[in-house]
């Protein structure tokens, strides 16, 4: 009777052993990353869309550990990424959200660890830890306040200087912008052209209303059309 019962003590310690040893092979491994705030909206409906531009908000990703279980902010160590980035931007590193003044609407802003292996060597290849935050801009109504007319934004991307004109209405809009105007009535044709200054090169146009032709966008004015250059 001795004997077994020692045999069953025997067997007992040496699986604690065993999972003892397990448990030490297993570093901290992310299971789920919460990013806050969860919600961000920036404007109203009587906010031109373009008056938004360079409004920030500073994003935290929190991140949940097992092994043992903790929560820890990770912010820095997460890709912050946006799915729309003519509404919003945000740093890849810092998590720094900033609206563009581009354009109305929603858009998901993601934090993503791929975490290949863990810190103790243990293989986990391929897999993802992802969590979003959804970040939006009220569109302009045309309530508060403007002529009525549809309102015409140019916005500026790169690191160049230029002016973009319609020569014909009196519009100019130079770097580094951003311009907005309700002077002209819907249906006004317009032509804008990109002109670099002597030290920059034209990029290219985005958001122009139909295809461009070289630095020229010309178009039916309509809605409220954001039209964004690029000059290197």
């Amino acid at each position: 009777m001795n004997g077994k019962w020692w045999s069953i003590a025997v067997l007992v310690a040496v699986a604690g052993m065993l999972l003892g040893v397990d448990s030490c092979g297993h570093s901290q491994q992310l299971v789920s990353i919460q990013v806050q705030p969860s919600t961000e909206t920036f404007g109203s409906s009587t906010t031109l869309v373009i008056d938004n531009f360079g409004a920030q908000v500073q994003l935290r990703a929190l991140g949940t550990y097992i092994h043992p279980p903790v929560t820890k902010d990770i912010t820095n160590q997460v890709t912050w990424s946006s799915n729309t980035p003519q509404m919003f931007t945000v740093d890849a590193t810092t998590g720094m959200l900033t609206a563009t003044g581009e354009s109305c609407g929603g858009t998901l802003i993601s934090a993503t660890v791929t975490t290949g292996k863990s810190a103790g060597g243990i293989s986990s290849s391929g897999a993802v830890v992802t969590g979003f935050m959804t970040a939006n801009v009220v569109c302009f109504t045309g309530t508060g306040g403007g002529s009525g007319n549809p309102l015409l934004s140019v916005t500026f991307l790169g690191a160049g200087i230029g002016t973009v004109s319609d020569p014909a209405l009196g519009f100019s809009c130079s770097t580094p912008g951003p311009c907005s105007t309700q002077a002209f009535a819907s249906g006004t044709s317009i032509t804008l052209t990109a002109t670099p200054s002597s030290t920059s090169t034209f990029g290219g146009w985005s958001m122009c209303p139909t295809s461009p032709t070289s630095n020229v966008c010309a178009f039916t004015l309509s809605g409220n059309p954001v039209v964004t250059v690029t000059f290197n």
